[in-house]
């Protein structure tokens, strides 16, 4: 008798907690940048219950109640989290050989470890969400890092992961050892459209969030120095790709520099071309037509020019001629979102991207913007991430200067919330 009146009682005891018992946090800002607006509002108080933010308003319509938790943000400028929309956390600098090394010698548990290291460095940078576009051939180990973090094991971003990326027969490394050495390869190599389709259903089977494959990845220098980029898949296994993934919901994203291999990818229905350096009048104008997003990733080509100088004979290098590409872009109102495809540099560093968009024609609001709502908007997460109002989750960043004057105050982000936690706080209060 006694368990029958008690048993009621624990049940309304270990119910769902209420909303009232939910943590509140107070955030002063100082300066907050309405990345819809543009507007920089000055002494905005930023209400915080858990994970989301509740309300948004001046310091002076808000009161904060006695013995309420306060994060004073009152001397520095805060805005949304950032969102990089290329990244590659299980690279740690491939370039001169060591990408084979990789792939060669480290298991796919090991390089998981680097890229929980990895994932912590960008989250630290600022960066709360993140779109990473392959495993580099360990298989589906993004899959555990992004859940890892989901469930509160690990720091990091939010993440959308690509799982193995998908290209054809000679389209990707491991290249150039004898054909009696069986080597791994850093992606999914498939050939026809009927591999194809099973290459997207087998990833997304296994946790893939999006979809990428290679249009182009042989490219050469012509005599005159122009670059010439080697298509991979037909534009029948291109539309079999998109047809699949968009049948369950999932983005296309499409690495093409330029040429027949770019425009196969543009007329198959891809969602987003990554790098596009070498992007002609027609694929800027059917691109701004579809509403297919950009993802540049400018500074990746600026670090090491020795390869392309040697290649070209000195007459030039990608980056020479990625930047009038993206000033294309730019000017024929392809919708831009951030990408920086950190990995081959150190992560936590790629905020030097932001120097590189507005060195080449981007207004520094229009760079943050396209790290805030426009990479949100390609992510499917617009209604969730991207900018500092009710509703979105509260993830913060703060700068001790002004980003609209000195876009470089992103490269010195000194305070970090996700999701309502302090992941980073240098300004001691």
């Amino acid at each position: 008798m006694r368990r029958w009146i008690l048993l009621p009682i624990l049940l309304l005891t270990i119910g769902p907690a209420r909303s009232a018992d939910v943590a509140v946090v107070y955030v002063r800002a100082g300066h907050m940048l309405d990345v819809r607006s543009g507007a920089m509002l000055a002494d905005r108080v930023i209400v915080v219950r858990g994970d989301k933010i509740e309300r948004v308003g001046a310091a002076a319509e808000i009161a904060i109640p006695a013995g309420a938790r306060v994060i004073d943000l009152s001397s520095a400028t805060v805005l949304p989290g950032l969102i990089d929309a290329h990244t590659h956390i299980f690279l740690t600098g491939e370039s001169h050989g060591r990408y084979d090394e990789q792939l060669l010698k480290e298991s796919w548990q090991y390089r998981t470890i680097e890229a929980v290291l990895n994932v912590k460095r960008d989250v630290e940078a600022g960066f709360t969400s993140m779109r990473d576009v392959e495993t580099e051939g360990a298989m589906y180990s993004d899959v555990d890092v992004r859940d890892a973090i989901n469930r509160g094991l690990i720091p990091g971003p939010r993440l959308q992961v690509a799982t193995r990326a998908i290209s054809t027969t000679g389209g990707y490394p491991l290249e150039g050892y004898s054909p009696e050495v069986p080597v791994p390869s850093g992606v999914q190599v498939v050939d026809g459209t009927d591999e194809a389709r099973k290459a997207v259903r087998t990833q997304i089977k296994y946790g893939a969030d999006l979809i990428k494959i290679y249009g182009t990845h042989h490219f050469h220098f012509s005599a005159d120095g122009k670059l010439v980029s080697i298509a991979t898949f037909t534009l029948e296994e291109v539309k079999a790709i998109t047809d699949e993934a968009h049948r369950e919901g999932v983005k296309v994203a499409c690495h093409a520099y330029g040429g027949e291999g770019l425009h196969n990818c543009i007329d198959g229905g891809v969602d987003s071309i990554e790098h596009g350096l070498d992007l002609d009048d027609g694929a800027v104008r059917a691109m701004a037509a579809k509403g297919i997003y950009l993802v540049p990733t400018l500074y990746v080509y600026e670090f090491e020019p020795e390869e392309d100088l040697e290649m070209s004979g000195g007459k030039t290098t990608r980056a020479r001629i990625h930047e009038p590409s993206f000033k294309r872009a730019l000017a024929g109102g392809v919708k831009i979102a951030f990408g920086t495809d950190v990995g081959p540099f150190p992560h936590g560093t790629q905020a030097i991207e932001f120097e590189y968009m507005t060195r080449f024609g981007m207004k520094p609001l229009a760079a943050i913007q396209a790290a805030t709502l426009t990479a949100a908007e390609l992510m499917g997460w617009g209604d969730r991430v991207g900018e500092i109002a009710g509703g979105k989750f509260a993830d913060l960043i703060a700068v001790s200067g002004n980003p609209l004057e000195d876009v470089k105050e992103l490269e010195r982000v000194k305070f970090v919330m996700k999701g309502g936690e302090i992941v980073k706080n240098e300004l001691g209060r």
